[in-house]
């Protein structure tokens, strides 16, 4: 499967200089790659697309997952059920890139499904499909060589996930190996939605702030418009999760594109729900 092909460098660095420049938070919304059913989710990425999403978070399903909460977990089993292996979920973004989607879009998943399909070929696979790059919740930064080699070859990026409780020596090895974005995980615990963003989070940002200069994209419990807004404060974007598949979830499948868009308009403060 993989391409020869001249390969576009990862857009994740250009935009979210635009975006800093325009003072603009970053809303990238979360997607499980197959759920409720693969057709219907890259309508979904069309419709976000549309209505103003500044990049993706593709989930790529896997039934052991330590860093999601329960709204996540389901939609991955219920990918599964439906047949969703790594190679449809590359496939998903090179569908979408061929629609007309250039923002940036980067793969989530974990690392054994990798290792199966081949750390290079993966990579070469993905970019060559339009990914920007990675987010492997379980990848400990010290042991990332092999990714993050296949990585730089192909010049996607490798993201990582810090949270509260990293340690200095974390954030300090995060900072040498990370491109592309810092993932701030914004509470102890897992991804769902929540009604309010943790009090210490301007301090917990403004440290890992103080390690690095990439970009600082928030996640875990973003559900309202008011969290996009404060975490403008402090961070240059937001990832939308369990929050907008909890809504979908109140709709026929064949409604949800739409309500997709009409619930990042809501995130962003255009519309009510």
């Amino acid at each position: 499967m993989t391409e020869t092909i001249a390969l576009q460098p990862s857009r994740i660095a250009t935009t979210f200089e635009a975006l800093r420049a325009e003072s603009k938070t970053a809303i990238m919304p979360f997607v499980t790659a197959g759920f409720p059913h693969m057709d219907t989710s890259e309508k979904i990425v069309l419709a976000l697309a549309e209505a103003g999403a500044n990049g993706f978070e593709i989930g790529i399903p896997y039934s052991d997952p330590l860093a999601d909460g329960p709204t996540v977990q389901r939609s991955s089993q219920v990918s599964l059920e439906n047949g969703t292996k790594l190679v449809d979920c590359i496939d998903l973004v090179r569908r979408v890139r061929a629609a007309g989607v250039s923002v940036p879009m980067v793969l989530m998943g974990y690392y054994n499904p990798l290792v199966r399909y081949g750390i290079d070929r993966f990579v070469a696979d993905s970019a060559a499909a339009g990914v920007d790059g990675f987010i492997i919740p379980d990848l400990p930064v010290e042991e990332c060589d092999v990714l993050q080699t296949a990585c730089q070859k192909y010049q996607r990026d490798l993201v990582f996930m810090v949270a509260p409780t990293s340690t200095d020596s974390v954030l300090d090895g995060v900072a040498a190996h990370a491109s592309g974005f810092i993932y701030c995980v914004s509470v102890t615990g897992v991804t769902g939605a929540r009604d309010t963003m943790s009090k210490s989070l301007p301090e917990y940002l403004e440290h890992v702030r103080s390690k690095t200069n990439l970009p600082l994209i928030v996640g875990f419990g973003v559900s309202k418009p008011e969290h996009i807004t404060e975490i403008g404060q402090h961070a240059d974007g937001a990832i939308i999760a369990s929050a907008l598949m909890n809504y979908l979830n109140a709709f026929p499948e064949s409604d949800q594109p739409a309500q997709a868009a009409h619930y990042l308009c809501y995130m962003r403060g255009d519309v009510d729900l």
